[in-house]
Protein backbone atom coordinates (compact mmCIF):
# COMPACT_ATOMS: atom_id res chain seq x y z
CA UNK A 1 0.00 0.00 0.00
CA UNK A 2 1.06 3.59 -0.30
CA UNK A 3 0.93 6.22 1.90
CA UNK A 4 -1.43 6.96 5.09
CA UNK A 5 -3.40 9.57 2.33
CA UNK A 6 -3.84 6.36 0.24
CA UNK A 7 -4.59 4.08 3.30
CA UNK A 8 -7.61 6.42 4.23
CA UNK A 9 -10.37 5.39 6.60
CA UNK A 10 -11.35 1.51 7.09
CA UNK A 11 -14.44 0.46 8.26
CA UNK A 12 -15.66 -2.35 10.93
CA UNK A 13 -18.96 -3.97 11.30
CA UNK A 14 -19.94 -6.15 13.84
CA UNK A 15 -23.40 -8.38 13.60
CA UNK A 16 -24.20 -10.34 16.86
CA UNK A 17 -27.20 -11.45 18.31
CA UNK A 18 -27.81 -8.38 19.90
CA UNK A 19 -27.61 -5.77 16.92
CA UNK A 20 -25.24 -4.40 14.17
CA UNK A 21 -22.26 -1.73 15.15
CA UNK A 22 -20.26 0.08 12.69
CA UNK A 23 -17.34 2.44 13.11
CA UNK A 24 -15.01 4.43 10.88
CA UNK A 25 -11.55 4.92 11.74
CA UNK A 26 -8.31 5.99 9.73
CA UNK A 27 -6.17 3.66 8.63
CA UNK A 28 -2.92 5.44 9.92
CA UNK A 29 -4.59 5.47 13.71
CA UNK A 30 -5.35 3.10 16.47
CA UNK A 31 -9.07 2.52 17.11
CA UNK A 32 -10.14 1.65 20.92
CA UNK A 33 -13.97 0.89 20.44
CA UNK A 34 -16.80 1.85 22.57
CA UNK A 35 -17.55 -1.04 25.13
CA UNK A 36 -20.90 0.69 25.93
CA UNK A 37 -22.13 0.07 21.64
CA UNK A 38 -23.50 3.35 22.18
CA UNK A 39 -23.19 6.45 19.24
CA UNK A 40 -19.60 8.09 19.55
CA UNK A 41 -18.07 11.38 18.15
CA UNK A 42 -14.91 12.62 17.81
CA UNK A 43 -14.00 10.39 20.38
CA UNK A 44 -10.25 10.42 19.08
CA UNK A 45 -8.72 13.76 20.36
CA UNK A 46 -6.72 16.46 18.58
CA UNK A 47 -8.38 18.71 15.36
CA UNK A 48 -9.51 16.41 12.82
CA UNK A 49 -9.42 13.19 11.89
CA UNK A 50 -6.17 12.98 10.55
CA UNK A 51 -5.14 12.61 14.25
CA UNK A 52 -7.05 9.74 14.77
CA UNK A 53 -10.65 10.77 15.09
CA UNK A 54 -13.18 7.93 15.03
CA UNK A 55 -17.07 7.57 15.14
CA UNK A 56 -19.14 4.72 15.00
CA UNK A 57 -22.71 3.94 15.28
CA UNK A 58 -25.44 2.02 16.48
CA UNK A 59 -28.34 -0.08 14.48
CA UNK A 60 -30.47 -2.31 18.00
CA UNK A 61 -32.08 -4.58 14.82
CA UNK A 62 -30.24 -7.61 14.10
CA UNK A 63 -29.35 -8.99 10.80
CA UNK A 64 -31.83 -11.57 9.33
CA UNK A 65 -31.33 -15.13 8.70
CA UNK A 66 -32.89 -16.78 6.11
CA UNK A 67 -33.01 -19.36 4.06
CA UNK A 68 -29.36 -19.01 2.70
CA UNK A 69 -28.28 -18.16 6.27
CA UNK A 70 -27.30 -14.55 7.13
CA UNK A 71 -29.36 -12.45 4.78
CA UNK A 72 -27.11 -9.69 2.99
CA UNK A 73 -29.41 -7.57 1.78
CA UNK A 74 -30.90 -7.07 5.06
CA UNK A 75 -27.00 -6.71 6.37
CA UNK A 76 -26.50 -3.91 4.04
CA UNK A 77 -29.47 -2.17 4.67
CA UNK A 78 -28.08 -1.16 7.86
CA UNK A 79 -25.02 -0.88 7.03
CA UNK A 80 -24.82 1.28 3.79
CA UNK A 81 -26.70 4.17 5.06
CA UNK A 82 -25.04 4.66 8.92
CA UNK A 83 -21.29 3.82 6.80
CA UNK A 84 -22.17 6.83 4.43
CA UNK A 85 -23.23 8.99 7.33
CA UNK A 86 -20.12 8.65 9.22
CA UNK A 87 -17.98 9.19 5.70
CA UNK A 88 -19.85 12.33 5.17
CA UNK A 89 -18.87 13.16 8.69
CA UNK A 90 -15.80 12.43 8.08
CA UNK A 91 -15.47 14.22 5.05
CA UNK A 92 -14.28 11.65 3.13
CA UNK A 93 -16.00 9.65 0.45
CA UNK A 94 -14.95 6.03 0.53
CA UNK A 95 -13.09 3.36 2.98
CA UNK A 96 -9.64 1.56 1.25
CA UNK A 97 -10.92 -1.86 3.71
CA UNK A 98 -13.76 -3.63 5.47
CA UNK A 99 -13.87 -5.99 7.73
CA UNK A 100 -17.27 -8.01 8.89
CA UNK A 101 -17.87 -9.88 12.05
CA UNK A 102 -20.72 -11.83 11.97
CA UNK A 103 -22.15 -14.48 14.77
CA UNK A 104 -22.42 -17.36 12.46
CA UNK A 105 -20.36 -16.59 9.33
CA UNK A 106 -18.75 -19.59 8.75
CA UNK A 107 -21.78 -22.06 8.65
CA UNK A 108 -24.41 -19.09 7.88
CA UNK A 109 -22.12 -16.46 5.57
CA UNK A 110 -22.93 -18.46 2.04
CA UNK A 111 -24.98 -14.80 1.29
CA UNK A 112 -22.26 -12.61 3.18
CA UNK A 113 -19.92 -14.28 0.86
CA UNK A 114 -21.78 -13.66 -2.73
CA UNK A 115 -23.31 -10.27 -2.60
CA UNK A 116 -20.66 -8.53 -0.29
CA UNK A 117 -17.29 -7.57 -2.53
CA UNK A 118 -19.14 -5.97 -5.41
CA UNK A 119 -21.98 -4.09 -2.80
CA UNK A 120 -18.98 -2.60 -0.87
CA UNK A 121 -16.69 -2.00 -3.89
CA UNK A 122 -19.51 -0.04 -5.85
CA UNK A 123 -21.16 1.94 -2.59
CA UNK A 124 -18.08 2.33 -0.33
CA UNK A 125 -15.30 2.42 -3.22
CA UNK A 126 -13.96 -0.56 -1.01
CA UNK A 127 -10.73 -2.16 -2.06
CA UNK A 128 -10.34 -4.84 0.12
CA UNK A 129 -12.33 -7.06 2.52
CA UNK A 130 -12.26 -9.25 5.36
CA UNK A 131 -14.76 -11.58 5.65
CA UNK A 132 -14.81 -12.79 9.62
CA UNK A 133 -16.59 -14.93 12.74
CA UNK A 134 -17.01 -13.11 15.80
CA UNK A 135 -14.48 -15.23 17.17
CA UNK A 136 -12.02 -13.99 14.90
CA UNK A 137 -13.58 -10.03 15.37
CA UNK A 138 -13.10 -10.99 19.51
CA UNK A 139 -9.56 -12.34 19.29
CA UNK A 140 -8.07 -9.05 17.39
CA UNK A 141 -10.36 -6.95 19.48
CA UNK A 142 -8.84 -8.59 22.76
CA UNK A 143 -5.15 -9.22 21.51
CA UNK A 144 -4.74 -7.50 18.11
CA UNK A 145 -2.24 -9.93 15.99
CA UNK A 146 0.05 -11.19 19.03
CA UNK A 147 -0.04 -15.05 19.77
CA UNK A 148 -2.26 -16.74 22.32
CA UNK A 149 -5.70 -17.39 23.48
CA UNK A 150 -8.85 -15.14 24.39
CA UNK A 151 -11.59 -16.78 26.38
CA UNK A 152 -15.03 -15.07 26.06
CA UNK A 153 -17.17 -16.19 28.35
CA UNK A 154 -20.92 -14.75 29.22
CA UNK A 155 -23.66 -17.16 29.02
CA UNK A 156 -21.78 -19.30 27.12
CA UNK A 157 -18.01 -19.53 27.26
CA UNK A 158 -15.68 -20.54 24.11
CA UNK A 159 -11.42 -20.34 23.71
CA UNK A 160 -10.35 -19.37 20.25
CA UNK A 161 -6.41 -19.58 20.03
CA UNK A 162 -4.46 -18.69 16.93
CA UNK A 163 -0.65 -18.40 16.07
CA UNK A 164 0.05 -15.45 13.66
CA UNK A 165 2.08 -15.98 10.58
CA UNK A 166 5.67 -14.49 11.59
CA UNK A 167 5.35 -16.18 14.65
CA UNK A 168 7.98 -19.11 15.57
CA UNK A 169 6.74 -22.14 18.10
CA UNK A 170 8.79 -22.00 21.58
CA UNK A 171 10.98 -24.80 19.76
CA UNK A 172 11.97 -22.60 17.23
CA UNK A 173 10.01 -24.96 14.18
CA UNK A 174 6.58 -23.97 14.94
CA UNK A 175 6.45 -21.03 12.34
CA UNK A 176 2.96 -20.67 10.57
CA UNK A 177 2.26 -20.01 7.08
CA UNK A 178 -0.51 -17.81 7.05
CA UNK A 179 -2.73 -19.81 5.62
CA UNK A 180 -3.93 -21.53 8.71
CA UNK A 181 -6.10 -24.48 7.90
CA UNK A 182 -8.22 -23.35 4.42
CA UNK A 183 -7.97 -26.75 3.55
CA UNK A 184 -10.71 -27.87 5.71
CA UNK A 185 -8.07 -28.58 8.03
CA UNK A 186 -8.78 -25.62 10.47
CA UNK A 187 -10.32 -23.95 12.99
CA UNK A 188 -14.40 -24.45 13.52
CA UNK A 189 -16.74 -22.21 12.56
CA UNK A 190 -17.15 -20.18 15.57
CA UNK A 191 -20.50 -19.78 15.79
CA UNK A 192 -20.99 -21.15 19.44
CA UNK A 193 -20.24 -17.38 20.85
CA UNK A 194 -20.33 -17.10 24.33
CA UNK A 195 -24.41 -16.29 24.64
CA UNK A 196 -24.61 -20.22 25.32
CA UNK A 197 -26.19 -20.41 21.68
CA UNK A 198 -23.53 -23.14 20.84
CA UNK A 199 -23.97 -25.14 17.64
CA UNK A 200 -21.11 -25.29 14.55
CA UNK A 201 -19.35 -27.65 12.76
CA UNK A 202 -15.95 -28.85 14.42
CA UNK A 203 -13.29 -29.28 11.85
CA UNK A 204 -10.48 -28.44 14.16
CA UNK A 205 -6.81 -29.86 13.93
CA UNK A 206 -5.22 -31.54 16.41
CA UNK A 207 -3.93 -29.47 19.48
CA UNK A 208 -0.55 -30.08 18.43
CA UNK A 209 -1.03 -29.06 14.96
CA UNK A 210 -2.47 -25.43 16.21
CA UNK A 211 0.27 -24.75 18.76
CA UNK A 212 3.02 -25.96 16.15
CA UNK A 213 1.81 -24.92 12.89
CA UNK A 214 -0.07 -21.75 12.91
CA UNK A 215 -3.74 -21.19 12.56
CA UNK A 216 -6.59 -21.29 14.61
CA UNK A 217 -7.97 -23.37 17.30
CA UNK A 218 -11.31 -23.58 18.88
CA UNK A 219 -12.09 -24.92 22.59
CA UNK A 220 -16.22 -25.38 23.68
CA UNK A 221 -18.79 -22.84 22.91
CA UNK A 222 -21.02 -25.53 22.00
CA UNK A 223 -23.77 -24.55 23.98
CA UNK A 224 -25.48 -25.30 27.69
CA UNK A 225 -26.39 -28.67 26.56
CA UNK A 226 -23.37 -29.98 25.56
CA UNK A 227 -20.48 -27.84 26.67
CA UNK A 228 -19.99 -24.20 27.31
CA UNK A 229 -18.52 -25.72 30.92
CA UNK A 230 -17.56 -22.86 33.44
CA UNK A 231 -19.62 -19.97 32.22
CA UNK A 232 -22.69 -18.51 33.17
CA UNK A 233 -25.24 -21.01 32.45
CA UNK A 234 -22.95 -23.62 33.89
CA UNK A 235 -22.27 -21.75 37.29
CA UNK A 236 -25.92 -21.03 37.26
CA UNK A 237 -27.37 -24.83 36.90
CA UNK A 238 -24.87 -26.05 39.41
CA UNK A 239 -25.72 -23.42 41.75
CA UNK A 240 -29.30 -24.01 41.40
CA UNK A 241 -28.79 -28.05 41.70
CA UNK A 242 -26.93 -27.11 45.02
CA UNK A 243 -30.29 -25.23 46.47
CA UNK A 244 -32.16 -28.22 45.09
CA UNK A 245 -30.79 -30.68 46.84
CA UNK A 246 -30.82 -28.50 50.06
CA UNK A 247 -34.49 -28.14 49.52
CA UNK A 248 -34.73 -32.16 49.16
CA UNK A 249 -32.09 -32.27 52.14
CA UNK A 250 -29.92 -34.48 50.16
CA UNK A 251 -25.94 -34.23 50.49
CA UNK A 252 -24.22 -31.52 48.88
CA UNK A 253 -27.00 -29.54 49.36
CA UNK A 254 -26.44 -25.51 49.96
CA UNK A 255 -29.12 -23.32 52.24
CA UNK A 256 -27.30 -19.99 51.49
CA UNK A 257 -28.15 -20.69 47.43
CA UNK A 258 -31.35 -21.99 48.37
CA UNK A 259 -32.46 -18.90 50.39
CA UNK A 260 -30.89 -16.86 47.03
CA UNK A 261 -33.10 -19.19 44.66
CA UNK A 262 -36.18 -18.07 46.52
CA UNK A 263 -35.45 -15.02 46.88
CA UNK A 264 -34.67 -14.46 42.61
CA UNK A 265 -37.32 -17.12 41.65
CA UNK A 266 -39.75 -17.60 44.45
CA UNK A 267 -40.43 -21.22 46.07
CA UNK A 268 -38.27 -23.95 45.25
CA UNK A 269 -40.72 -26.52 44.44
CA UNK A 270 -42.09 -24.32 41.39
CA UNK A 271 -39.20 -23.50 39.98
CA UNK A 272 -39.25 -26.19 36.75
CA UNK A 273 -42.18 -25.05 36.11
CA UNK A 274 -40.84 -21.79 35.18
CA UNK A 275 -38.27 -22.57 34.05
CA UNK A 276 -38.63 -25.02 31.67
CA UNK A 277 -41.15 -23.65 29.43
CA UNK A 278 -38.77 -21.07 28.72
CA UNK A 279 -37.75 -20.83 25.53
CA UNK A 280 -34.36 -18.87 26.85
CA UNK A 281 -33.41 -20.93 29.48
CA UNK A 282 -29.81 -20.56 29.34
CA UNK A 283 -30.14 -16.77 29.84
CA UNK A 284 -32.04 -17.49 32.89
CA UNK A 285 -29.79 -20.21 34.25
CA UNK A 286 -26.87 -17.63 34.00
CA UNK A 287 -28.85 -15.03 35.93
CA UNK A 288 -28.21 -17.08 38.53
CA UNK A 289 -24.10 -17.48 38.57
CA UNK A 290 -24.05 -13.89 40.21
CA UNK A 291 -25.85 -15.17 43.37
CA UNK A 292 -23.28 -17.91 43.63
CA UNK A 293 -20.29 -15.23 43.46
CA UNK A 294 -21.85 -13.76 45.81
CA UNK A 295 -22.34 -16.66 48.44
CA UNK A 296 -18.90 -17.93 47.78
CA UNK A 297 -17.38 -16.16 50.42
CA UNK A 298 -18.90 -17.97 52.97
CA UNK A 299 -20.40 -20.65 51.31
CA UNK A 300 -18.14 -23.64 50.50
CA UNK A 301 -20.69 -25.30 48.50
CA UNK A 302 -20.87 -21.96 46.47
CA UNK A 303 -16.68 -21.49 46.36
CA UNK A 304 -16.03 -24.89 45.16
CA UNK A 305 -18.65 -24.69 42.29
CA UNK A 306 -16.81 -21.68 41.00
CA UNK A 307 -12.98 -23.48 41.39
CA UNK A 308 -14.99 -26.06 38.93
CA UNK A 309 -15.67 -23.15 36.73
CA UNK A 310 -12.19 -22.15 36.99
CA UNK A 311 -10.75 -25.37 36.53
CA UNK A 312 -13.17 -25.73 33.21
CA UNK A 313 -12.08 -22.46 32.06
CA UNK A 314 -8.39 -22.56 32.43
CA UNK A 315 -8.89 -26.44 30.53
CA UNK A 316 -10.21 -25.07 27.42
CA UNK A 317 -7.50 -21.98 27.74
CA UNK A 318 -4.93 -24.57 27.25
CA UNK A 319 -6.35 -26.10 24.65
CA UNK A 320 -6.19 -23.41 22.65
CA UNK A 321 -2.99 -21.30 23.65
CA UNK A 322 -0.36 -21.77 21.33
CA UNK A 323 3.44 -22.66 22.89
CA UNK A 324 5.13 -19.99 22.18
CA UNK A 325 7.43 -17.10 24.10
CA UNK A 326 5.17 -14.00 24.75
CA UNK A 327 1.70 -15.62 23.98
CA UNK A 328 -0.90 -13.90 26.08
CA UNK A 329 -4.74 -14.97 27.56
CA UNK A 330 -7.14 -12.63 27.49
CA UNK A 331 -10.17 -12.66 29.36
CA UNK A 332 -13.25 -10.95 28.13
CA UNK A 333 -17.16 -11.26 28.34
CA UNK A 334 -19.36 -10.16 31.00
CA UNK A 335 -18.91 -13.09 33.25
CA UNK A 336 -15.47 -12.01 34.34
CA UNK A 337 -17.16 -9.10 35.92
CA UNK A 338 -17.99 -11.80 38.72
CA UNK A 339 -14.22 -10.26 39.94
CA UNK A 340 -12.10 -12.18 42.93
CA UNK A 341 -14.55 -15.54 43.66
CA UNK A 342 -14.41 -16.56 40.17
CA UNK A 343 -10.89 -14.77 39.10
CA UNK A 344 -8.74 -15.58 42.13
CA UNK A 345 -9.18 -19.59 41.52
CA UNK A 346 -9.69 -19.35 37.58
CA UNK A 347 -5.76 -17.21 37.75
CA UNK A 348 -4.43 -19.80 39.91
CA UNK A 349 -4.93 -22.33 37.28
CA UNK A 350 -4.00 -20.62 34.62
CA UNK A 351 -0.94 -20.04 36.25
CA UNK A 352 -0.46 -23.69 36.79
CA UNK A 353 -1.18 -24.99 33.43
CA UNK A 354 0.11 -22.13 31.41
CA UNK A 355 2.66 -21.17 33.58
CA UNK A 356 4.62 -18.96 30.74
CA UNK A 357 1.47 -17.10 29.40
CA UNK A 358 0.61 -13.66 30.47
CA UNK A 359 -3.10 -13.46 31.68
CA UNK A 360 -4.77 -9.84 30.77
CA UNK A 361 -8.17 -8.11 30.48
CA UNK A 362 -9.48 -7.66 26.97
CA UNK A 363 -7.91 -4.53 25.32
CA UNK A 364 -11.31 -4.09 22.90
CA UNK A 365 -14.38 -5.28 21.60
CA UNK A 366 -15.28 -7.26 18.72
CA UNK A 367 -16.20 -4.19 17.13
CA UNK A 368 -12.32 -2.99 17.35
CA UNK A 369 -11.38 -6.16 16.13
CA UNK A 370 -12.90 -5.38 13.01
CA UNK A 371 -11.48 -2.30 12.56
CA UNK A 372 -8.28 -3.82 13.58
CA UNK A 373 -8.37 -6.21 11.03
CA UNK A 374 -9.50 -3.86 8.17
CA UNK A 375 -6.72 -1.32 9.26
CA UNK A 376 -4.01 -4.46 8.57
CA UNK A 377 -5.04 -5.07 5.25
CA UNK A 378 -5.53 -1.14 4.26
CA UNK A 379 -1.55 -1.45 5.56
CA UNK A 380 -0.55 -4.89 4.13
CA UNK A 381 -0.01 -5.71 7.81
CA UNK A 382 -2.22 -9.23 8.53
CA UNK A 383 -0.65 -11.40 10.48
CA UNK A 384 -3.85 -13.75 11.74
CA UNK A 385 -4.15 -17.06 10.35
CA UNK A 386 -6.54 -17.09 6.86
CA UNK A 387 -8.92 -19.84 7.16
CA UNK A 388 -11.50 -20.88 4.46
CA UNK A 389 -14.03 -20.67 7.71
CA UNK A 390 -13.04 -18.10 10.17
CA UNK A 391 -11.35 -15.60 8.11
CA UNK A 392 -11.27 -15.03 4.47
CA UNK A 393 -9.89 -11.49 2.67
CA UNK A 394 -11.08 -10.85 -0.87
CA UNK A 395 -9.49 -8.52 -3.24
CA UNK A 396 -12.56 -6.49 -4.70
CA UNK A 397 -10.85 -4.04 -6.66
CA UNK A 398 -10.50 -0.08 -6.75
CA UNK A 399 -14.50 1.07 -7.83
CA UNK A 400 -15.45 4.74 -7.72
CA UNK A 401 -18.37 4.68 -5.06
CA UNK A 402 -21.76 5.75 -6.47
CA UNK A 403 -23.04 8.89 -5.77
Amino acid sequence: MGDSTEQGFVLGIDSGGSGVRVALARADAPYEGDEDGGEERGGGGGDGPASGLTWSSSVPTPAVVGDRGIDADSLLARVLPAARALLREAGADRVAAVCVGAAGMASLGDDLRAKLPDALASSLGTRRLALAADGVTAYAGALGQRPGAVVAAGTGLIALGALPSDTAGADGTGGADGTGGADGTGGADGTGGADGDGGGENTARSTAGARRGGGWRRADGWGHLLGDCGGGAWIGRAGLEAAMRAYDGREGGSQPLLARLEAVFGPAGELPGKLYPRPDRPAVLASFAPEVGRCAERDPVAAAILRGAAQHIAQAAEAVCPDVEGRVVALTGGLFRMGAPLLVPLRAQLAERLPNARVTEAAGDPLAGAVRIATALATDSLRLPLDAALLRVMDVGSVAPES
